[in-house]
């Protein structure tokens, strides 16, 4: 069992940046993709970014590509999501996720094997 623990979340207004954290206390990701989620009220889980542990490949989605950027502190077992110029309709709660190598493309979620609890982020206009 992997327990990921996210933090950063808040309230900022439009064009604000957040940095999201999300660490594993004890675990190395070095086999596994470590990915973001968001999730807005009646909507579904959509991916916006994942990031290779053992290699550093990233990915977006083509609505945060450019705002948003994925990294990794492998001395920390950290993983962040800085968002910049943040809009009203990134509001969500932010979820990190992990994806061990081999189980399936890391843009779904029901590949992923792993999960925070989630953080909320809000963006005011």
């Amino acid at each position: 069992q992997v327990h990921l623990v996210e933090s950063g979340g808040g309230l900022v207004q439009a064009g604000g940046s957040l940095r999201l954290s999300c660490a594993a206390p004890g675990r190395t990701f070095s086999t596994y993709a470590m990915g973001w989620f968001r999730q807005a009220p009646g909507k579904e889980r959509a991916f916006l970014a994942a990031i290779i542990w053992s290699g550093g490949s990233t990915y977006y989605a083509d609505s945060v590509k450019g705002r948003f950027t994925i990294s990794k502190d492998s001395a920390k077992n950290t993983v962040y999501l800085q968002m910049n110029s943040l809009k009203p309709e990134d509001t969500a709660v932010y979820y990190c996720a992990a994806l061990k190598q081999g189980s399936g493309s890391h843009y779904y979620a029901w590949n992923y094997d792993y999960w925070g609890q989630g953080t909320q982020v809000t963006v005011s206009s």
